[in-house]
């Protein structure tokens, strides 16, 4: 899993020296159902903040989403494409609760 080079993410800040993080996970796919309409926005709203608040300037995190009514209540679907590894795992951390 190691890569030949290591690895630099200048928006990050980061420089890898053989850990886990090799770039090789930029994207981060939510799928969740919410009662109400009202919810699901909420939630969404709150993910994209933290997408904002955790790219980089230099190249801002890609982010897809929709709001699907479905049995049940509301869908909430979201790609977030960020530009390095480490951004994944600080938005990740950052998510566990919406």
């Amino acid at each position: 899993m190691k890569a030949d080079k290591p690895v630099e993410c200048v928006g990050c800040n980061t420089f890898d020296v053989g850990s886990i993080l090799d770039n090789s996970e930029l994207e981060v796919k939510f799928d969740k159902i919410y009662p109400t309409q009202a919810e699901a926005e909420k939630a969404l709203e709150k993910l994209v903040q933290k997408a904002r608040d955790t790219e980089s300037e230099s190249d801002p995190c890609q982010i897809e989403t929709e709001i699907i009514a479905v049995d049940g209540g509301f869908q909430v679907k979201a790609n977030f494409v960020f530009s390095c590894q480490a951004e994944v795992v600080i938005f990740q951390l950052g998510t566990r609760a919406v």
